[in-house]
Formats: C-alpha cells, sequence, structure tokens
C-alpha cells in the first residue's frame, strides 16, 4: 500500500499533470470561442511548424527539466535524477534530427495532454453521476459516460473513476517523462561530443594521479630510505649528506606538488614545464644518497629528445628508481638511456630481490606502461635473467 501511495507524495507528480494540461491550453481556449473538431487539427500543425524553429527545442528541454524531473532526488545523486536531467538537454536543434524529434515531442505532448485532460473532467463528473443516480436523481448533462438507470448498487462503484484518474496521472506523468528523455534528449552527436570531453576530463585526472604518484612518491620513498638509514649508521657526517638529500628532494617534490595543485585550480591555466631527462642526474643523485649504487650508460643527445618524451621518459626512470629503493633498498642498479634511430631508449635493472612485485602488477608499473603506450612506444617489466627489468622504447616521431 505504501509503494501505490508513494507516487502522490511526490510532487513531481503533480508538475507532470501540470505540464500536460499546459499543452493544451491555447487550443482549448479557441474552443471556448468556437468548438470544432478542425481546430485540433489546426493546432497540431501551427506545433509542427513550430517545431522547426531551432530555439523550440530549448524553450521544452527547460520546460521539460523545471516540470517533469525529481530536482529533490537530483540533489541527492548528484544531478542523476528521476530519469533525469541528464537525459534532457535545452540546446537549440541543429539537425533536421533534432528539429523533427522535437516535432513529434510537440505532437505527442499535446495528444496525451488532450487525453489527460479530457479524463481529468470527465472522470470526476462519472463519479458525481453514479451517486447521483445511486440516489434516484437524474444526473446532468456534459458527461460523455453516461449512467443509466437508478441502482442503490451505483454507490459502491464511485470509487473507480477516481482510482482509473489517480493511475492515469501516475502513468501518463511517467509516459511523457520517458518520451521527453527519448526525444528531448541528446543526440547521437551531442552523446559523443559529451563522451569526448567526459574522456578528457578521465585522462586529465589520470595524468596528474600518475604525476603525483611518481613525484611524491619518489620524494616520500627516498625521504624514508634516508632517514632509517642515518638512524642505522650513527654517524653525524652520513645523518648530514641524509638530511641535505632528503631536504633537496622535499623541495623537488613541492615544486611539483605546487605545479600539479596550480593546474586543478585553474582548469584553464597551462601547466608549467615539467622536468625532462636532461635533468636526470637530481634522480640519480638522489637514489645514490640512499645507498643505491647507480651505473649510469647514455648514447646520443638527450638534447634533441622531443619535450614530450624526454619529460615522460623522467616519470618513467624516477618510478623506476622510487620502485628499486622501495623493494630492493641499497643494491646496484644499471641505468641505460640511448638516443638512435628515432627512438629513445630507457632500460633500468637491478638484482632480483623477493620483495619486487611481480610482472604487471602495482600501479607504478601500469602508469609506466600507460606513458608508453600514450606516446606510441612500449614497455617490459619483469624478472630477466636473474635481475628486475624496466625497457622502455619510445618513438622520437
Amino acid at each position: 500500500m505504501v509503494r501505490i501511495l508513494r507516487p502522490f507524495t511526490r510532487a513531481v507528480t503533480y508538475t507532470r499533470w501540470l505540464h500536460l494540461f499546459m499543452a493544451i491550453v491555447w487550443p482549448a481556449m479557441w474552443l471556448f470561442i468556437e468548438d470544432e473538431w478542425w481546430i485540433w487539427l489546426l493546432s497540431a500543425a501551427l506545433l509542427g511548424l513550430a517545431g522547426l524553429v531551432p530555439a523550440m527545442r530549448t524553450v521544452e528541454g527547460l520546460q521539460a527539466r523545471l516540470l517533469l524531473t525529481d530536482h529533490r532526488q537530483d540533489s541527492n545523486s548528484e544531478g542523476v535524477g528521476d530519469r533525469g536531467d541528464s537525459e534532457i538537454v535545452a540546446v537549440s536543434s541543429v539537425t533536421w534530427g533534432d528539429r523533427g524529434r522535437t516535432v513529434l515531442w510537440l505532437e505527442a505532448r499535446l495528444v496525451l495532454g488532450g487525453l489527460v485532460s479530457m479524463l481529468t473532467v470527465q472522470l470526476p463528473i462519472t463519479t458525481q453521476n453514479l451517486m447521483v443516480t445511486a440516489l434516484g436523481d437524474t444526473p446532468g448533462d456534459g458527461a460523455l459516460l453516461r449512467v443509466e438507470g437508478h441502482h442503490w448498487w451505483y454507490a459502491l462503484l464511485t470509487p473507480l473513476p477516481l482510482t482509473l484518474l489517480a493511475a492515469v496521472v501516475v502513468g501518463a506523468g511517467e509516459l511523457i517523462t520517458r518520451l521527453a528523455g527519448r526525444l528531448l534528449g541528446p543526440s547521437p552527436a551531442e552523446r559523443l561530443a559529451a563522451m569526448e570531453e567526459r574522456t578528457e576530463q578521465l585522462l586529465e585526472r589520470n595524468r596528474i594521479a600518475r604525476e603525483l604518484h611518481d613525484s611524491i612518491g619518489h620524494a616520500l620513498t627516498v625521504a624514508v630510505v634516508q632517514a632509517g638509514a642515518a638512524r642505522a649508521a650513527g654517524d653525524p657526517a652520513f645523518t648530514d649528506r641524509a638530511l641535505e638529500a632528503i631536504e633537496e628532494t622535499g623541495r623537488a617534490a613541492l615544486v611539483d606538488l605546487e605545479r600539479v595543485l596550480g593546474v586543478l585550480r585553474e582548469s584553464g591555466r597551462p601547466a608549467s614545464s615539467r622536468p625532462a631527462l636532461t635533468e636526470a642526474d637530481r634522480l640519480l643523485e638522489s637514489a645514490r644518497f640512499s645507498g643505491a649504487k647507480v651505473d649510469i650508460e647514455v648514447s646520443g643527445p638527450l638534447d634533441g629528445v622531443p619535450g614530450p618524451v624526454s619529460r615522460e621518459g623522467y616519470r618513467i626512470l624516477q618510478e623506476s628508481l622510487t620502485n628499486v629503493l622501495r623493494h630492493a633498498g641499497a643494491v646496484p642498479v644499471r641505468v641505460r638511456i640511448g638516443v638512435a634511430d628515432d627512438t629513445l631508449a630507457l632500460e633500468v635493472r637491478n638484482p632480483l630481490t623477493a620483495g619486487i612485485p611481480g610482472p604487471g602488477r602495482g600501479s607504478g608499473l601500469r602508469g609506466i606502461r600507460e606513458r608508453a603506450a600514450l606516446l606510441g612506444g612500449r614497455a617490459r617489466t619483469g624478472p630477466d635473467e636473474g635481475d628486475w627489468q624496466v625497457h622502455v622504447e619510445l618513438p622520437l616521431r
């Protein structure tokens, strides 16, 4: 019973009813002046012409959003309403397909509104006539459904027309809302544009997440390793060097954090320059201060590497060294960076230990593969001949 009565406790049920009444206001005014059947045909024809006007889609969309959707549910579900606002657009028609759907909407609203309005008037009259005839009186004129005879049991039928009216109000409201979602909803081109915009937002969020993971994760790893080593060493000179490394790494991480937060605060603000492979010495020194024995070999001109490739290569190297410090500790690390044949090759190898995750696991390794794939390159991570290997190839063009 509660479920049956629930629609009548919602304001949207009555605003939908009002929306259907509004569809026939101006035809009804004509009918008061001249009661002719052709007025409905003329109204349908004029609505068809109005639906071809691009701005009509905006007007109908705004009205449908205001009267057909449950704004209380919209606020509780972060924009997803009762078959909601998100399915009804309020923009002008661009294509003939949009105009055609607007015409269909106007005609459907006229037909459904006329039917609901007629039943809204006639069903209460039928209830009244049933009661009048049950009492032995003669019903008045104006009812489409005549009640013949005088029977006391007609009084038992009086709730039926009102129950039918309630079902008509709820059902017609649901139907007109579904039609609005179909006929006033986004076209395929609009859905594609919205999907592309959403994809761009997700890509940007993923990029920012990778930046924070790589830069802040590296800084925290270095700080933890350096602090642990300084405490274990008990050497003031070593402690001073460790604190210096922690300070330098933390300062660089703060710069990265401020840059990313600046992009988040101002969506239109271009991102400031990010570190590139030409600044890789900072990473290597940080790893060496943490106890890793880093051997690096560079072949080819790093200055000639395009900016996007050099920046992503820096982040890949940073994540690789962070993984070594986090999972293997102070172990020998071999770094090879080569620029040749329109390809940047980056390889980081270290002795395989039990603490390093298996191939394919970990958000850092996934981030390395994603960075390589975005640039059209490829990345391999995993055990290789007793070592843990990160091998990345990025095209320069």
